[in-house]
Order: structure tokens, then C-alpha cells, then sequence
């Protein structure tokens, strides 16, 4: 219990990668002290070693791995971001890799080699001995990002007639059990999955219990094809800890945990929000220039054409601007108001439609609620700009065609916000990857041609 204790406590107090870590450890590698760095970062949490190589330049990475590369070890390289991991990867000595990867489980070692080249995949495969190598290529014959790339091979399984006694016989007497697991899976003659036992409810059964009388109610078997995205909302929705992973003739090939979809999760919220913001789906700190490049000119270039048409519209009522100038100061209030008010509309349908918590079943409602929203919102800035401008420029019409404007362009922006990721939802395409491109264009549109078409009405 001592010992417990003291390894207990000694995570507690494992450091944090602090700015005063980074720089010793950038000092460390300058002067070529490898003992120092080891000193330094041997005390870091895996994810914690990960996040300082994503950080540093790709010259301080190199010297920090040429002086660190035989400590590495698996934890490290699962968590390194994908868009430096094969560079990494590259600079290990290979007996180093080798011995890494051996102590990864197979879903780990999938997730490790299914992004690098050919040849590097190989090297890590020939690494494995020959049942790890037979149970990761398998895996590897799933489609890409579907359950059965998502799922381990190492899979704790009991026939459904055995009682806790014998149960708990195996799980003492079994050496090759995963170092972490939460469920016990029952099958059928057949190997197909009829439910699972958790732990706890072994320990704490009387040892005649049949295991069938403690099964819980949460399981459910996934397929190993469905989409890992589903997967992962799966877990979500339902609350699982963990769930067998079938194939196409419904036989176990595999279980997928909790800590595996989190991460799915949290890689497709980052991806909505990267692809919202225009700037590629894999975008890193860790990109070069030129890759940043690639990701973000596309959508630029997108942006410039579509901006062109809010200038279309200006160029249609150069008259109404150069008899009342004050038009050219008041046209961005109105059209960057909207780009607000639509992009927060739009933020919340994008994660709605995530979550599955926006469907075509409540679709209208949703649409009409952001309506009114629109128009509320639109009133209460109306109000607010109507008498400014009136004011200050000593103009009431003017200040008027600015509220009503502004009215109109509320609503379109709540609308659209909506509608825009609904529509690209029905074609088949992600909501996240165009929409805020199309919104900013609905807002700008409507909001010049609203505020210069009623200027042109009302004052001209």
C-alpha cells in the first residue's frame, strides 16, 4: 500500500511543460547536454514531451531528438501531432522505434503507421512480432477512418455459461490481458458478442453468479465498417465505456474504448472549427509556410470572388453614395453586423448538426426560431443606430433607412446561419467546410443592397 502511495503521489507532482522548461530544455539542447535533456524531459508525461516537439522550430526538434531519440518511447509518438509524426518518426534509431512500438496496443499502432509512407509502415510492422503484425495489418484492411481501424485486437472474452468464479480464475491466471480494460465480453458458441460484464460487478458477485445474471444494460455491438465519426457518437449519446466491434458475419474481431472515440470527438470538433475558419482541416502550428499556403489560398481565393459581388452591388448605386456621402461611412456598420449575427447562427447549427441535435425533423423549427431571433436582434440594434445616425448626422431619414437595414440584414443573417449548413447537410456535403464563406457573402450582399437600395428609395 506504501509503494501505491508513493507512485500515487509522485504522479500527482509530475511537472508541467512550463515556459521555463521549454527554454531549459532549448538551452540543454543548444550545448549538445543529452544527459541534461534527459534530466529535463524524463519527468514529462508523454503528451507533455509531444507538445514541446510540435513547438519548437524543426532545427531544435531535430537536435532534441538527435540527443533524446533512444529515450523515446510509444506514449510519445501516439501522441505527436500527424502533421510532424512521420518526420519524427524518420530521425529514431530503429531499434529504438522497435522497442516503442511493441509496447503500443494494436489500435495505437494503427493510428501510428495508417498516415506514414510505405516503407515506414514497414518498418514498424517488421518490428512486431508475428500476431501483433497479423491483428495491426488486419486492421489495416478496414476502410479508412471506419470502426475497425478505430478498434483493439486485444479483446478479454468469456464464454456467456461461466459463473464469476471461473471468470475470475481466468482473468488471474492470464498473463497477455491489456494493461488497461473495463469490460468483459461474453460470446456465444459462435463467437458472436451477447453482452459484457464490467469488472466491478465481478469483483463484488458471489462466485456461483452465472455471468449472463450481471450483464450490462448499456451494450451495444458496432460494426466494424460504421463510420468512425458515428462511433464516436455513439459513446456520446449512450455513455459507453467500451463496445465490441463485429464483423460482416457478426463474429468479435475486436472492442473499442472510450479513451479511443473521445479522441475522434475531439479531432472532428477541431476539424469544424479549422474548416469554418478556412484554413484546412489539418492545419498545425507545426506547418511550414508553404504548406500553410496550400491550406489557406484556396479559401482566400474563394473569398475574393465572392467579396467581388458585394462589389457588384455597390457599383449599382454609385448616384445614391456620391449625392449623400455619408452612406460610404454607415455601409460597413450594417454589413458587418450581419457577418456577426450570422456567423453565431451558423456556429450553432454547424455543432447541431454534429451532435445530431438539428435534424430535419425540428429543422423549421429551428429555422423560425433564428428568424425571430433575427428580428428581434435587428429591432433592438435599429433603435439603437436609427437615433445615432439620425443625430449625428442630422439626418432622421438617414437614420431610419440605416434601422430598417439593419432589420432586414439581421433576419437574412439568422437565416441564412441556418440554412446555409442545412442545405450543404441534404447535398451530402460538410456543413463546416463551406458555410462561413457563403454566410459572409449572404450578409454582405443583403447588406449593401438593403441599406443603399432603401437610401435610394427614401432619400434620393
Amino acid at each position: 500500500m506504501a509503494e501505491e502511495r508513493a507512485e500515487e503521489h509522485e504522479a500527482e507532482d509530475l511537472p508541467a511543460l512550463t515556459e521555463d522548461l521549454v527554454e531549459r530544455v532549448l538551452e540543454a539542447t543548444e550545448a549538445g547536454d543529452a544527459a541534461l535533456l534527459a534530466d529535463l524531459l524524463e519527468p514529462l508525461h508523454g503528451a507533455d514531451v509531444a507538445d514541446l516537439l510540435e513547438q519548437v522550430t524543426t532545427a531544435e526538434r531535430r537536435e532534441i531528438l538527435r540527443l533524446y531519440g533512444r529515450e523515446m518511447d510509444g506514449e510519445i509518438l501516439t501522441e505527436i501531432d500527424e502533421s510532424i509524426r512521420e518526420e519524427v518518426i524518420e530521425q529514431i534509431p530503429a531499434d529504438v522505434l522497435a522497442e516503442a512500438v511493441r509496447e503500443l496496443d494494436s489500435d495505437d499502432v494503427v493510428d501510428l503507421i495508417e498516415d506514414l509512407e510505405e516503407v515506414q509502415q514497414e518498418a514498424i510492422l517488421e518490428a512486431l512480432d508475428e500476431t501483433d503484425r497479423a491483428a495491426v495489418e488486419q486492421s489495416l484492411t478496414w476502410p479508412e477512418y471506419s470502426a475497425g481501424r478505430l478498434m483493439q485486437r486485444e479483446v478479454v472474452v468469456a464464454p456467456q455459461h461461466w459463473t464469476v468464479a471461473e471468470a475470475t480464475e481466468f482473468l488471474r491466471s492470464e498473463e497477455w490481458l491489456p494493461d488497461q480494460f473495463y469490460h468483459v465480453i461474453l460470446v456465444d458458441p459462435a463467437y458472436h458478442p451477447v453482452g459484457y460484464v464490467t469488472l466491478g460487478k465481478i469483483l463484488s458477485s458471489k462466485p456461483d453468479t452465472r455471468l449472463t445474471a450481471i450483464t450490462e444494460d448499456s451494450f451495444r455491438t458496432i460494426s466494424a465498417r460504421q463510420e468512425e465519426g458515428d462511433v464516436a457518437y455513439a459513446f456520446n449519446q449512450y455513455h459507453l465505456i467500451s463496445a465490441p466491434v463485429t464483423d460482416d458475419d457478426g463474429w468479435l474481431v475486436g472492442v473499442i474504448t472510450i479513451d479511443d472515440a473521445m479522441n475522434v470527438l475531439d479531432e472532428e470538433h477541431e476539424e469544424d472549427i479549422l474548416r469554418l475558419a478556412g484554413v484546412g482541416e489539418e492545419s498545425s502550428i507545426s506547418d511550414s509556410v508553404l504548406e500553410t499556403v496550400r491550406q489557406r489560398l484556396p479559401w482566400l481565393v474563394a473569398n475574393l470572388f465572392t467579396a467581388s459581388l458585394s462589389a457588384v452591388v455597390i457599383s449599382q448605386f454609385q448616384a445614391t453614395i456620391s449625392s449623400l456621402v455619408a452612406l460610404a461611412a454607415l455601409m460597413p456598420i450594417v454589413a458587418s453586423t450581419g457577418g456577426i449575427a450570422g456567423t453565431q447562427s451558423l456556429a450553432v447549427a454547424v455543432r447541431a448538426l454534429a451532435t445530431r441535435d438539428l435534424t430535419a425533423s425540428n429543422a423549421r423549427r429551428v429555422v423560425l426560431r433564428e428568424i425571430g431571433a433575427g428580428v428581434v436582434n435587428g429591432l433592438s440594434l435599429a433603435m439603437l443606430l436609427g437615433v445615432a445616425g439620425a443625430v449625428i448626422f442630422g439626418h432622421p431619414a438617414l437614420g431610419l433607412v440605416l434601422g430598417l437595414a439593419m432589420i432586414v440584414n439581421q433576419m437574412v443573417a439568422a437565416l441564412g446561419g441556418v440554412m446555409v449548413p442545412l442545405t450543404l447537410e441534404r447535398l451530402g456535403l460538410d456543413p463546416a467546410l463551406a458555410s462561413g464563406t457563403f454566410v459572409t457573402t449572404l450578409t454582405d450582399v443583403m447588406g449593401f443592397f438593403a441599406f443603399l437600395g432603401l437610401a435610394t428609395w427614401v432619400l434620393v
